[in-house]
């Protein structure tokens, strides 16, 4: 459950609704072995393909980190039962330190009947049996910090479980003290059929009245989500207080921050007026309404710097993430509180990764718009996670899917951003979605079915070998399949292969660790009314040579010259860091370069 899961069906299924190396030599030998470093993808050496050490950055750890979200279920599986669980993380963390991760997104460990498999929490402060123990939490971070990873918790604020101690309080009467720890409003009349009406007419994000009548106190409660999980009532100062406290109790336990879920959600319109209606219906065959009194209210963002303020008390550069699908960039800096800073440090950035077109133009305004119109802080790219179908299946086109997954690996490790990666995203897993009805776990995939599958086909199991269940568990049934390409699709296979997608991500994400201009250049636009290639310079930082990116978003080849002048950058030629074009290998002249179809490049300037 989230708030990308309105923005997922426009995108993906039709709703209207707007809304993841080693460290080369020195700088003194990097200058002079700028070829041999990774003139080409296939020059760089095997070892360097394959491990990563502790990256250079300005002591703020989370602006250049690589971030993995993990979906713990479906990672890996270490008792039998079909069901990943924490003691699986732990025995991959090798894997993760040798892709150059530097912190890993969980999502919820929390206790709860899974209802929304773990976003209906029903005790902030343990670990779900199915996952572990604490003691089992405790040791995952440590082992992670053998390998200069951290964890990163999913936190929940918007709402609870309708099975956490709180509710369950709050419903026993209307005079309970937690009574007001959730929105709770009168019916606002009697319907034809006796019953009574709903306060108004605000829709669940997942079908049906986002009001839910309790006959035993004659009053409805307010749930943006499943009616298992009952809004919690931000203007009661006791919630924040409570909610805060699990925060600590978190961060006592040596997490490296929290990636908020549905965050702009927090408080609704205390008038309870209705949500102006936009026309059409939904894939839940719901009226499609306007969010303006249940989204992005602006008293969320006094919880978000009394929120800062908590985390900022603990040492280590704590972080707060936030799933923040906004309508455009103004709102966006609202989030890390502008100029101020004070709010969020990495609010995802979902105008970049969910355009769901490989259009030239709108990926350089929307990048552009990252770069120069949120007060200088750290922009967060994303193109894939647990809400939605994967970024192969959005922008693929069926020939050409692995180069259009290259390119777009390079656009999220060669932009001046912070990134977010979702499990198997470098081996190229697809959406496998369930073919019958019967087959589907995934809540709103049974309410919505057929217009609306819901969300199984991006959690499918990772793949790690061609092995019964795809060496993902020894069950004889998983939570979900594996999907059918595991075969070919591993990370076994793919580790073996130089030029595989796998290997392409690893490599980018070393020349990022590596190199300073890589992590902190200015991203300056090149050829900036080209509309099949997207172009761009990385400026120098100190003895480390510019870098110019070059990214052809076309079925067909495409010649481009630029001019680096423009960015202030005065070297004439070039030396290919990387590429998946053997005729670019050897380029040395940004004059009439002819890129391939979907074609990638990255160069350095000398």
């Amino acid at each position: 459950m989230s708030t990308s899961e309105p923005y997922r069906t426009l995108t993906t299924r039709g709703w209207i609704f707007f809304t993841t190396l080693w460290i080369l030599a020195a700088a003194s030998l990097y200058n002079g072995a700028a070829l041999a470093r990774c003139q080409t993808a296939e020059a760089i050496p095997a070892a360097a393909q394959i491990s990563a050490g502790t990256p250079q950055n300005d002591g703020l750890w989370w602006k250049h980190a690589v971030i993995y979200e993990i979906y713990p279920r479906s990672f890996q599986d270490s008792d039998g039962d079909g069901i990943g669980d924490l003691n699986g993380i732990t025995e991959r963390l090798d894997y993760l330190q040798s892709l150059g991760v530097d912190a890993v997104w969980l999502s919820p460990i929390y206790p709860s009947p899974q209802v929304d498999f773990g976003y209906d929490i029903s005790d902030y402060e343990n670990v779900d049996p199915q996952y572990g123990t604490l003691a089992d939490f405790d040791k995952l971070v440590a082992e992670a910090k053998k390998r200069d990873i951290r964890i990163i918790m999913d936190m929940v604020m918007n709402h609870t479980s309708d099975k956490h101690k709180w509710f369950v309080e709050s419903e026993a009467s209307k005079s309970n003290p937690k009574r007001d720890w959730y929105v709770w409003r009168d019916a606002k009349g009697v319907g034809a059929n006796g019953k009574p009406l709903p306060p108004n007419n605000w829709i669940s994000v997942f079908g049906g009245s986002a009001w839910e009548y309790d006959p035993k106190t004659k009053q409805f409660y307010y749930h943006k989500f499943y009616k298992q999980q009952p809004d919690l009532n931000w203007r009661n100062p006791a919630v924040e207080n409570a909610m805060f406290d699990s925060v600590r109790f978190w961060l006592d336990r040596n997490v490296a921050g929290f990636r908020l879920d549905a965050i702009p959600t927090l408080f609704e319109d205390p008038q309870m007026r209705d949500e102006p209606a936009t026309g059409g219906i939904n894939a839940q065959s719901d009226p499609n309404l306007s969010d303006i009194y249940t989204n992005n209210l602006p008293q969320v963002h006094d919880v978000m710097r009394r929120l800062r303020a908590v985390t900022d008390k603990y040492p280590g550069n704590r972080v707060l993430i936030g799933e923040t699908y906004l309508p455009n960039v103004q709102d966006l800096d609202k989030w890390y509180g502008g100029a101020q800073r004070n709010e969020l440090q990495l609010p995802m950035d979902m105008q970049v990764g969910f355009t769901n077109k490989l259009d030239a133009s709108l990926f350089r305004q929307r990048i552009n718009d990252a770069q120069t119109q949120i007060n200088g802080n750290q922009p967060l790219f994303v193109f894939d996670n647990h809400d939605n179908v994967r970024s192969w299946d959005r922008y693929g086109d069926g020939v050409h899917d692995e180069a259009i997954a290259r390119l777009l690996a390079t656009v999220l490790f060669t932009s001046r951003a912070a990134t977010l990666m979702y499990y198997g995203e470098e081996l190229g897993m697809v959406t496998t979605t369930p073919t019958r009805k019967q087959d589907v776990k995934d809540p709103i995939g049974i309410t919505g079915w057929p217009k609306e599958k819901g969300r199984d086909g991006e959690r499918t199991p990772m793949q790690w070998d061609d092995s019964k269940n795809a060496g993902f568990s020894t069950a004889a049934t998983t939570w979900l399949p594996v999907a059918e390409n595991y075969h070919t699709t591993n990370v076994k296979t793919e580790e073996g292969n130089p030029d595989s997608l796998l290997n392409w991500h690893k490599k980018l994400i070393a020349m990022r660790r590596s190199d300073t201009t890589l992590r902190d250049g200015k991203q300056v636009m090149l050829d900036e009314t080209n509309p099949f290639v997207l172009s761009y310079a990385r400026e120098s930082v100190g003895e480390n040579p510019a870098i110019i990116v070059a990214l052809n978003f076309t079925g067909e080849p495409r010649t481009i010259t630029l001019d680096p002048s423009t960015a202030g950058i005065t070297g004439k030629t070039v030396s290919t860091l990387i590429t998946d074009a053997p005729s670019l290998r050897q380029v040395s002249s940004l004059q009439h370069m002819t890129l391939p179809p979907y074609a990638s490049w990255v160069g350095s300037v000398k």
